[in-house]
């Protein structure tokens, strides 16, 4: 491996795939990562969501929750 290649975790890949669709929810977002099941990402969105709060941003104003990567 280079020194040029960055490890990534499937958080971030995850929060990448959210940056390029945009604001979205989660059926949006687990489709777009190739899930067929609306909940696929559930535990990852809670894992970020205690590892990381700083990037992600939660909409809970409305339901279905949306979901923004910062």
């Amino acid at each position: 491996m280079t020194q040029q290649e960055i490890l990534r975790t499937y958080e971030q890949i995850c929060l990448d795939k959210l940056k390029d669709i945009g604001i979205s929810t989660s059926a949006e977002w687990s489709a777009a990562m190739g899930y067929k099941n609306a909940n696929g990402l559930a535990k990852i969105i809670k894992r970020i969501n205690s590892s990381m709060p700083y990037k992600l941003k939660v909409y809970y104003d409305k339901r279905p929750r949306r979901y923004e990567a910062l």
